[in-house]
């Protein structure tokens, strides 16, 4: 079996069937270095457990970290504004204006919530807006998904969104 001669898949899968392995000759190192069969046989053995409680905390904790980028950009907002520098109404970041533009005080359905999530995605995404708005966008989005979360909570379904 050489390197340069032309020969079909279906023939080297038929030399290396009939090919006897020689003991003294060393096995090739494996090309993938990850046992992918042996990953997927532990995340599915049930060993391995993200509980509620844990994903929530991660989430909150993340939320956590938001707070302050929220208050400094708030605070570079107050200080565009007070400069003049900031002619053009901006969409409101306040969760209450938010939740009030989401329509969140009705109680909605499991289908409803993802409309929603939806709807305000397709008009606040950050691509979607103008470059200089797009952190205030970022913004938005977050909050939005954070009172669309909080809602399905109370609303006793479970927040389950793909990735």
């Amino acid at each position: 079996m050489g390197t340069g001669t032309d020969r079909d898949f279906a023939s080297l899968l038929d030399d290396l069937f009939v090919a006897p392995a020689r003991a003294d000759e060393p096995l090739p190192p494996p090309s993938i270095r990850v046992d992918y069969l042996s990953v997927a046989d532990e995340l599915h053995s049930g060993r391995i457990r993200v509980a509620a409680d844990h994903a929530t905390a991660e989430y909150r904790e993340a939320a956590d970290g938001y707070e302050g980028g929220l208050a400094a950009f708030l605070s570079n907002l107050e200080r565009l504004a007070e400069s003049g520098a900031a002619d053009e109404e901006l969409p409101p970041v306040d969760p209450e204006a938010i939740a009030a533009e989401l329509g969140l005080g009705i109680a909605k359905a499991n289908a409803d919530f993802g409309r929603l999530r939806r709807s305000f995605a397709f008009n606040n995404h950050p691509d979607r807006v103008a470059p200089h708005l797009r952190q205030r966008a970022m913004v938005r989005m977050q909050v939005a998904n954070m009172l669309i979360d909080d809602a399905r909570r109370r609303a006793g379904l479970s927040v389950k969104r793909k990735p």
